[in-house]
C-alpha cells in the first residue's frame, strides 16, 4: 500500500531552541523520499523518527542559510556509509553551488554512492515521474531561494453505476481502461477525471507571485511562518512571512491542509500560530508543526 505523509524533523527557524530542531522535512510520497531542508542536525532526527538513509531519493534545498543546509554534509556522509544502493538527486539553487560543493567535501570520507547534481536556476519543472512532477518556483528571500511542488499526473476513476448501465463488468473493465474504447462505448462514458495530489513546500520569502503559484490548489502546504503578524515589519525587512500571511496564502490558493514550520524563538505560545492563520480565513485541515511529528497528505478528493 503506498504511504504519502510528511515526517517533520524540524522546526525551528534561524537558532534551534531545546524543543525544536534546526529545519529538516521528509515527504515519503508512494516509494520515494524527498528530503527537503536538512538544517543542523537532520541525521539525529532522522534516527529519532526511523528515517533511514536508505529511504532517501532526493534532496532539495530551497536556499543556503545554515538552518536549511548545514545538516547536508552530515546527511551525505551517512548516504555514503550506508552504500545506499539507488540513485539520489540533489537539487538546490545554482547560485549555491560553492556552498553544496563545501557542504558535500567538508571533512574526509570514503565516497560511495554517486550523488546526482540538478541545480535550479529557473522556474519550471525538474523531474517528471511516473508518481509526480517537480517543480521549482522562485521565492524573495536576501539569498536566491526556490520552494517546490510535486504534483501527480491526473488519473481515471471508473463509475459503477456508468459501467452496469452499459453491461459492463469483469476483464472489460480493464479493457476499456486500456484501449480508451469499449465498442460504441468511451472511456468518458464510465469514467471521470481523478485529479492527482499536489504537495508544495515554501519556506523563508516574502509574499511573492511564486508563492502562490506553489501554493494554488494543493493538498498540502507546507509553509513557513516565521514571524506573529504584530512583527510584519520585521518579516518584511528579514524576508519571511507571518502567521496570517501563510493563512491568507493557504485561503486563496484553495488549499486542502495547511502546516505551519519554521517559527522564530521569540515565541512561545505556539497555538497563537493557528489563530492567526484561522483570523486570515483559511476553513482547511491546519497543523503547527512540531519536530518527529507525522502527517498524511489528504486522500484524493
Amino acid at each position: 500500500m503506498s504511504v504519502r505523509e510528511l515526517v517533520v524533523l524540524g522546526t525551528a527557524s534561524q537558532v534551534p531552541t531545546r524543543h525544536r530542531n534546526h529545519n529538516g522535512y521528509l515527504l515519503r510520497w508512494d516509494g520515494e523520499g524527498i528530503l527537503f531542508d536538512p538544517g543542523e542536525g537532520t541525521q539525529r532526527q532522522m534516527l529519532r523518527a526511523g528515517v533511514a538513509a536508505h529511504d532517501l531519493h532526493r534532496i532539495c534545498v530551497t536556499h543556503f542559510h545554515g538552518d536549511h543546509s548545514l545538516g547536508l554534509a552530515g546527511v551525505i556522509q551517512r548516504i555514503n556509509l550506508d552504500r545506499v544502493p539507488h540513485e539520489i538527486t540533489a537539487h538546490f539553487p545554482r547560485s549555491g553551488q560553492r556552498f553544496y560543493d563545501r557542504l558535500r567535501y567538508s571533512t574526509a570520507y570514503r565516497e560511495t554512492v554517486p550523488l546526482t547534481e540538478a541545480p535550479v536556476d529557473s522556474d519550471g519543472v525538474l523531474a517528471s515521474t511516473k508518481s509526480y512532477v517537480l517543480e521549482a518556483h522562485k521565492l524573495s528571500h536576501p539569498v536566491e531561494s526556490y520552494g517546490y511542488r510535486l504534483v501527480e499526473p491526473d488519473g481515471r476513476r471508473m463509475l459503477p453505476e456508468r459501467l452496469a448501465s452499459y453491461g459492463i463488468s469483469g476483464a472489460d473493465v480493464g479493457r476499456i481502461q486500456r484501449e480508451g474504447a469499449l465498442g460504441d462505448v468511451s472511456l468518458d462514458d464510465v469514467s471521470e477525471v481523478r485529479r492527482g495530489q499536489r504537495f508544495a513546500f515554501v519556506m523563508d520569502t516574502r509574499l511573492c507571485d511564486g508563492v502562490y503559484a506553489l501554493a494554488e490548489g494543493c493538498d498540502m502546504l507546507v509553509i513557513e511562518s516565521t514571524f506573529l503578524d504584530g512583527d510584519m515589519q520585521l518579516a518584511v525587512d528579514h524576508g519571511h512571512l507571518t502567521a496570517g500571511q501563510a493563512g491568507a496564502v493557504a485561503r486563496d490558493a484553495g488549499v486542502r491542509h495547511l502546516v505551519l514550520t519554521h517559527f522564530s524563538q521569540r515565541y512561545d505560545d505556539p497555538d497563537e500560530f493557528e489563530r492567526q492563520a484561522r483570523a486570515a480565513g483559511f476553513e482547511g485541515e491546519l497543523t503547527v508543526a512540531h519536530d518527529l511529528l507525522r502527517v498524511p497528505v489528504p486522500k484524493r478528493r
